[in-house]
């Protein structure tokens, strides 16, 4: 319940709308209260006395009441509605928000298919709680106060013989609450890992034709789908038994009404025909709130489940923040970076290190190049230096400064970042060019798209700069987007360039090309470059060999070719041996 009531802070601006609903709301029970009384007095002093006057006025009376009935419902539900959908859209922006300000770390430990089903299905789940809420929230219980009280005051004796069946509902409806509640947080948890399979096979479908795996994965889909159907057809199954459980209530109050009033008003003469009537109506008022409180409880019961993920998200904190005295970097003007005894371990895995006692300095306009086998740490490494990650022991100083007491935005303004993983967004050419400079020019996006050696091919698309780019950038080849991803790097003239294997998919005669338009490009700049091939990094001022997260060898290609084993290696099984490092 609390993990609800910490969200009704999205409700606060809609506050004005929730009371005019609630207000509604009021007024629509007390019209619907009304009515039975009315109804007696029809029954029991306009038929029973054969006043047609009175019956005609009574008649008058009750159809006004239930047209301003009507204009106040749809004016609650109206209200209700927006109401809902105003704290739905603020509530997926809030989670949205949130997942942008998490550092890589929250990401790994926060899964894609879960953060997706909290900001689709839990925060549904949160919407319909305040309609519903908005709309039976106070007519139920309204409603059978309401009913009660009228009910003693039509025919005391009756009411007395009702407490009972009462209790025995209102007992029902809290067994199958407590039953419901452990029940739909399952539910959520089942929906979590349906969307994992599903999200994982969406975005690898090429790799599961490729492999012919679609049997292996339709039934890893076919095992989470049946476990979400199973639990939740577990869950219709007993919100189904509730309605008619308390129909059968409702139907015994009713013949017990009908009996005990019959006989009382036989015997004594003391109930009339109208208290008979507007009891029962009474009766029926008091147990049909009881089921729209079996509603409102199944909808509570899912929200309490639902909210405690989303506040899961929203109350995690950010493993990389800005210190209390944290410092802009100074604009313009070439990077220094040291990295000073760093050490690094993931969170959530192992408390094995991923880098030890790394010690190394990029001085102004370097570019250091990166090479080690896969696994050595080489992407873990460059990602200290833009804070996605924080070191877990050490420190990395840009410009004598700990990043750490940088602020973010100034950090990252800094630094162009090519990630292993391409990511283009659904587009045209030139807005995934522009990403990072929205309102740079055509010449400049057309001048960093020659220095990627992208210009070429794009004008070979029919509509050039305005080719649309498909999600994920499925009409591009793994070069071209390689080659785009550079090109938005260079377009906001980084004074430090992180390349980590950004042109592992380009062959080696454009990367050249990409190499030399970079020495011009960069001329002043600093830059990290992250490789497979040696042949991208033998211009490189610093080479640094990683192995098992250790530093084993630094140089220049022409200091290590002679000095390090680990790097005779590589350039004999990828270039072959010559004197002097030469080509043979």
């Amino acid at each position: 319940m609390h993990q609800v009531f910490k969200l009704f802070r999205f409700l606060k601006p809609y506050g004005k709308k929730a009371v005019l609903s609630l207000a509604l709301l009021t007024g629509v029970v007390v019209m619907d209260l009304a009515i039975p009384r009315l109804v007696q007095r029809v029954i029991d002093q306009g038929i029973r006395l054969q006043d047609l006057r009175l019956v005609l006025h009574t008649f008058f009376l009750m159809l006004a009441i239930s047209i301003l009935d009507t204009i106040f419902a749809v004016g609650n539900n109206n209200l209700s509605v927006r109401v809902g959908e105003g704290v739905a859209r603020d509530l997926r922006e809030a989670l949205f928000l949130k997942v942008q300000s998490f550092s890589f770390g929250n990401l790994d430990r926060l899964k894609t298919g879960p953060l997706m089903v909290r900001l689709s299905s839990d925060s549904a789940v949160i919407q319909r709680l305040v309609q519903i809420s908005l709309r039976i929230g106070t007519r139920a219980p309204l409603l059978m106060i309401g009913s009660l009280i009228l009910m003693f005051k039509t025919a005391p004796h009756l009411a007395l013989t009702m407490v009972p069946l009462l209790v025995v509902t209102s007992a029902i409806i809290a067994v199958f609450s407590l039953k419901l509640g452990p029940l739909f947080l399952t539910l959520q948890r089942k929906l979590d890992a349906l969307n994992t399979v599903l999200q994982e096979n969406i975005a690898g479908v090429r790799v599961v034709k490729a492999f012919v795996r679609a049997r292996r994965e339709a039934g890893r889909f076919e095992e989470a789908n049946e476990d979400f159907t199973a639990r939740n057809i577990r869950v219709l199954q007993l919100m189904s038994m509730i309605g008619p459980l308390l129909s059968l209530a409702l139907n015994i109050g009713i013949v017990l009404v009908v009996w005990a009033g019959g006989l009382q008003s036989i015997r004594l003469g003391n109930l009339s025909t109208g208290q008979i009537v507007a009891f029962v109506n009474y009766l029926q008022t008091t147990v049909v709130p009881l089921m729209n409180l079996v509603m409102l409880t199944n909808v509570w019961a899912a929200a309490i489940a639902s909210a405690g993920r989303v506040n899961e998200v929203l109350d995690e904190v950010s493993e990389v923040l800005d210190a209390p005295d944290a410092v802009a970097l100074p604009a313009g003007g070439p990077l220094r970076v040291v990295f000073e005894n760093v050490g690094f371990h993931y969170r959530g895995t192992s408390d094995e290190p991923v880098l030890r006692d790394i010690n190394l300095t990029a001085e102004p306009g370097q570019m250091v190049a990166i090479l080690g086998a896969t696994g050595a740490g080489k992407s873990t490494l460059v990602n200290l230096i833009p804070r996605f990650y924080d070191v877990s022991q050490g420190r990395v100083l840009i410009n004598g400064l700990d990043v750490r007491r940088i602020t973010q935005d100034s950090l990252l303004a800094h630094i162009g970042l090519v990630p292993q993983e391409t990511v283009l967004f659904s587009g045209t050419v030139r807005d995934n060019i522009r990403y990072g400079c929205p309102q740079a020019p055509d010449e400049e996006v057309v001048a960093a798209a020659k220095a990627a050696q992208a210009h070429e091919f794009i004008l070979g698309f029919p509509d050039g700069y305005d080719t649309h780019v498909e999600e994920r950038g499925v009409n591009m080849s793994g070069g071209q987007k390689q080659r785009l991803a550079i090109a938005r790097a260079l377009l906001i003239r980084p004074s430090l360039l992180i390349l980590d294997d950004s042109t592992s998919s380009v062959d080696v005669e454009t990367e050249t090309k990409i190499q030399s338009a970079l020495e011009e490009r960069m001329a002043g700049r600093t830059s990290f470059v992250v490789a497979q091939r040696i042949s991208t990094v033998l211009k490189a001022d610093k080479i640094v060999i990683l192995d098992q997260g250790r530093i084993v060898a630094e140089g220049t290609h022409r200091e290590l070719l002679p000095t390090s084993p680990i790097y005779q290696e590589i350039f004999a099984s990828q270039l072959g041996t010559g004197v002097d490092g030469e080509l043979g």
